[in-house]
């Protein structure tokens, strides 16, 4: 359903002008376009990776394939040094979304307020992100891909606008921006065209890991080598963004005691829930017009069947990422009292990936709430039922904004804890958006 367009110099010309006033051409250089290898193709990016991969459609050729790449592991580096140095113009793509001139496409990201859904978007997001790193790791060869890339995390989506039209179309662009021994960060930008022109609606930041055919050891990638101060500027952000990974990381509430701000804070509300007729510990007493963290929960639960595979025969990242987003909003607009709308999407980090026929348990959290902004984090594990056993896949951070205020408070220290990590995850979204 995507028109994909892979641009070389002759097509330059048209690329240029696409771009013009839209979010695609930020961030990349004015010359992004130029030098690609491909012509304009009708494809879908799904559909893409198949052929790279060499996965099928049909569920017992997909199968076979995926046997068949176990031979491909002599293709790999012993070392990244042996691979060629790509430039960021060798991974730029652009990819359409004609909602506005094929109708027959809105009925799948239609929602009822007369809007996009956005968890179809974090869906191409992730196809496209696995695509920009397969060009910049392309071959001259026509022989299948050596390696699995997979979503390791989303580092950021900031939202640009609120609204998205669907009966107008959508145009995603983006190429990778830094690139580590075997991790690859892609920024995406997605624009909409709307009263003669495209405005940007979003900006996104993925990273990737590039793993040896059976997806089960990690695998070098090409080096980037930057083309002027501007892309050297975004390679210099993308190693700031893995030391602050890093530090957020080192910082963990899971790993060591909060700041002694943030002991202030937790005791500030907790002094503000006391009972002043009893004076006891125990005796907690709700303020007006909030709920306590305990009651800001929803959660869910997916079959995980194989139409929702990846190409590598794993639950498709796009799919857990629409599912906890849609948990997540519905969480925040029952908490709310009215529809909010997405400000930012943080940190999402896939730990462990899904095998087909897992029982999926999702845990959707208000953990924080500031004026009007609601932070909910949505956590997903796999339970075996015959283990008994439950194993965390991935974490999932979402700021939203509502209609009203609707304060938060923690009664335990776990609560406590969750309310800290959220009102982290928010400060960092809020200094981005301002």
């Amino acid at each position: 359903f995507f028109r994909l367009r892979l641009l070389n110099a002759a097509s330059a010309v048209a690329a240029r002008a696409l771009s013009s006033g839209s979010a695609g051409s930020q961030g990349r250089s004015p010359d992004m376009a130029e030098g690609h290898s491909h012509l304009l193709v009708n494809d879908a990016v799904r559909n893409r990776l198949r052929q790279i991969v060499g996965a099928s459609t049909n569920w017992s050729d997909h199968q076979q394939a995926l046997r068949e790449r176990a031979s491909l592991t002599s293709q790999l580096a012993t070392c990244q040094e042996d691979l060629p140095a790509r430039k960021m113009k060798d991974s730029y793509i652009e990819v359409h979304l004609p909602l506005g001139s094929q109708p027959e496409l809105r009925e799948k990201y239609l929602n009822v307020h007369n809007s996009v859904r956005f968890g179809r978007i974090l869906e191409d997001l992730d196809s496209l992100a696995v695509l920009i790193c397969y060009s910049h790791t392309k071959r001259d060869t026509p022989q299948r891909s050596p390696l699995s890339i997979v979503t390791a995390l989303v580092d950021k989506i900031d939202m640009r606008k609120n609204i998205i039209y669907p009966d107008c179309d959508i145009k995603f662009t983006g190429h990778v921006t830094w690139v580590g021994k075997t991790s690859i960060e892609a920024k995406m930008h997605m624009s909409q065209y709307h009263d003669g022109a495209y405005s940007p609606v979003l900006d996104a930041t993925f990273v990737m890991v590039a793993r040896d055919p059976e997806n089960k050891r990690a695998a070098f990638v090409n080096p980037l080598q930057p083309d002027g101060p501007e892309e050297e500027k975004l390679f210099q952000q993308g190693e700031i963004n893995k030391a602050r990974r890093v530090e957020l990381s080192t910082a963990s509430l899971l790993k060591v005691a909060p700041t002694a701000e943030e002991r202030k804070i937790v005791h500030s509300m907790f002094l503000n829930t006391l009972d002043p007729k009893t004076v006891s510990f125990r005796s907690r007493v709700l303020p007006a017009n909030s709920v306590w963290m305990e009651d800001g929960k929803l959660k869910g639960l997916e079959i995980c069947h194989p139409q929702e595979r990846n190409i590598f025969n794993r639950i498709f990242g796009g799919f857990l990422m629409r599912k906890a987003y849609e948990l997540g909003w519905a969480n925040a607009c029952s908490y709310g009292g009215s529809r909010p709308h997405l400000v930012a999407v943080d940190d999402i980090l896939f730990q462990k990936p899904v095998e087909l026929g897992s029982l999926l348990l999702l845990s959707s959290q208000v953990c924080y709430t500031e004026e009007k902004y609601i932070q909910v984090r949505v956590h997903t594990e796999v339970f075996d039922a015959l283990t008994r056993q439950h194993n965390t896949t991935n974490v999932f951070h979402f700021t939203f904004c509502s209609q009203e205020e609707v304060p938060a408070f923690p009664k335990t220290y776990g609560e406590s804890m969750l309310y800290l990590d959220g009102k982290r995850h928010f400060d960092v979204t809020m200094k981005g958006v301002t």
